[in-house]
């Protein structure tokens, strides 16, 4: 079969899993909804963490990033997965204890003030908007490529999908439909990394085969990672192993995007929220294990894939007359995320440093003498004639290797998979702030259940749109525009909950202020140079690492403005030391 046909059955399988899932857990009252009536098995729940953390910038984005970027690309990777265990191990327990299951909600009550709770909810949607779009964009390529159908119509079908099942469960069926696309996402990563591997370096472990020598064509006996240096070398690239220096970011921007994305997990609302759908606190440590050893089956696979991906990559189509490209080439071409511009008029894909031509490819409806689709952007004085954008990767890398077409098929659900059980999470997160903490908590607490939920429901639809709207429409990377949620989780929610945790002392009039400052200044920093052309003007510190500026301006805000005005009041300090020490966990496994 064809890998359209074979594409149709298995999204439409998994899809119909995941609908169904959703039907059958579809709640009636605000804590099924918000967060599964906190009965998840850890077991359950660790799985459906690991898919609601392993989203489309993880399956799709991570591995071309790192593709093209080489060592430098390994600041995702470092910064999620450290991530996740600076949250597991230093706040989950802690904020499952507290009780409260938003961060607007643990905000408002540690800093007693509906201020603080608005700040926080305004911070909340601000950063799970910037996250999702992200999200929807991952969902409109997989589309476009597998189903033939346009980026932004793709967006369209992922919105309605979304909204179905999201709408419908609530957090119940969002926690056990995660737990299917866990299951999917996870397999179709590993069954093309093992099966690439073996292709290319005889080793059936792609952890292993990264680093083993090549076992075909003529490269054989040379090492991989040595391979792919002499190849970037030879085109003009950085060293795929090279740490630092000119044509790779410095060492002070790998820290500050690597620090922005580590603390930046921490404050993210769609993760939190998963340590209240277990029963207990002990509950909330064992789902915490399980998700890092999930979450480490694939990121450990990703550098593998990654390396692979650019091998294939480089040796099908650089130098190689255009009548003779790979088939995956032109299929690909048909979604405009890769395109070929001749200027030197001889027919030969030239692949080298730079980018061909400002902006990217628009088509003109046109073909060229060679049969390629003209393009409408003016070119750049420099020898590369290939746009290629990073997302498509791992979603291309079954093809590159000629895998059969029910492998390709599968890569397809596992993309979708993982970008939708994401999205779905930060709808959640969106409607319950709007829904719980702005109407219920401030402007209704006479609001029956009923009320709440519809309100929950309406918020998903409309947060739906605005998402499809930045999935269309988006600011860069799929990974990169993770990449400025993060940042702007960092510069906003971290300090404030950890702070809020360990610290008796921190006030509303600290908090306040420091989530207003980290979050102003880490917004206009990225504006200005993603959508106004501004250079990285504080240190060179990229976009992406801005974050980690933020959350320091926001540490030191909070810290000073606190010692300057009154302490909180004695039952807030009382609360806090609660929190921190075990007398009180007891009490707190029946929240």
């Amino acid at each position: 079969m064809s890998i359209l046909a074979w594409t149709y059955i298995m999204v439409g399988l998994t899809f119909s899993i995941y609908i169904g899932i959703a039907w059958i857990s579809r709640v009636k009252t605000t804590k099924g909804f918000y967060v599964a009536g906190g009965g998840v098995s850890p077991l359950a729940n660790g799985m459906a963490t690991a898919a609601d953390w392993m989203s489309a910038a993880s399956f799709i984005s991570m591995a071309g990033l790192i593709s093209f970027l080489g060592y430098t690309g390994s600041i995702y990777l470092m910064g999620w997965t450290g991530g996740y265990v600076l949250l597991a191990l230093l706040l989950a327990p802690y904020l499952r204890k507290f009780g409260k299951f938003t961060v607007p909600d643990f905000v408002g009550d540690r800093y007693y003030s509906d201020v603080a709770r608005l700040v926080a909810l305004v911070c909340a949607i601000f950063v799970s908007f910037t996250y999702v779009a992200g999200q929807m964009r991952g969902v409109g390529i997989v589309f476009s490529r597998f189903l033939e159908v346009p980026v932004n119509t793709g967006v369209l079908i992922g919105m309605a999908i979304v909204f179905f099942y999201a709408s419908l469960g609530g957090m119940k069926g969002i926690t056990y439909t995660q737990v299917a696309q866990y299951t999917v996402l996870i397999i179709a990563y590993l069954i093309p990394a093992f099966a690439i591997s073996s292709q290319i370096t005889g080793t059936f472990i792609p952890q292993i085969g990264f680093g083993s020598t090549i076992a075909q064509g003529q490269d054989t006996g040379k090492y991989l990672l040595e391979t792919l240096d002499a190849l970037n070398r030879d085109l003009g690239f950085s060293e795929y192993t090279k740490a630092f220096g000119p044509g790779s970011k410095s060492m002070l921007d790998v820290f500050c995007i690597t620090m922005a994305l580590m603390v930046g997990t921490a404050g993210l609302p769609h993760v939190i929220i998963r340590f209240y759908t277990v029963p207990n606190v002990r509950g909330a440590r064992l789902s915490a294990g399980y998700a890092l050893l999930f979450i480490a089956i694939l990121y450990t696979t990703a550098p593998a894939v990654a390396s692979f991906a650019r091998y294939n990559m480089i040796n099908t189509i650089s130098n190689k007359e255009y009548a003779k490209a790979p088939s995956w080439m032109k299929n690909w071409e048909k979604t405009g995320l890769i395109a070929w511009v001749d200027k030197n008029g001889d027919g030969v894909i030239q692949y080298a440093a730079g980018k061909p031509f400002k902006g990217k490819p628009r088509f003109t409806g046109e073909t060229g003498v060679h049969g390629e689709r003209l393009l409408a952007n003016e070119m750049l004085p420099n020898a590369n004639e290939l746009f290629i954008d990073r997302d498509i990767m791992v979603l291309a890398n079954p093809e590159i290797a000629n895998l059969p077409a029910w492998v390709i098929a599968l890569v397809a659900a596992g993309g979708l998979a993982a970008a939708l059980s994401t999205a779905s999470g930060l709808l959640l997160v969106i409607s319950s702030s709007i829904s719980h903490d702005l109407y219920y908590r401030l402007i209704n607490r006479q609001a029956t259940e009923k009320q709440r939920l519809t309100l929950g429901r309406i918020m998903i639809g409309l947060a739906v749109i605005v998402a499809g709207y930045f999935g269309i429409n988006p600011p860069g990377f799929v990974a990169q525009v993770v990449a400025f949620a993060f940042g702007l989780a960092a510069s906003s929610f971290f300090p404030i909950i950890v702070l809020g945790i360990f610290s008796k002392r921190t006030n509303r009039e600290g908090a306040i202020a420091g989530m207003v400052v980290g979050i102003t200044f880490t917004f206009l920093y990225i504006v200005n140079i993603k959508f106004m052309g501004g250079k990285p003007w504080f240190l060179g510190i990229s976009a992406e690492g801005i974050g980690t500026v933020g959350m320091i301006l926001n540490f030191i805000v909070t810290t000073v403005v606190s010692k300057l005005t009154a302490p909180p009041p004695q039952d807030v300090q009382d609360l806090v030391e609660s929190i921190r020490y075990p007398r009180g966990a007891g009490a707190a496994t029946d929240h």
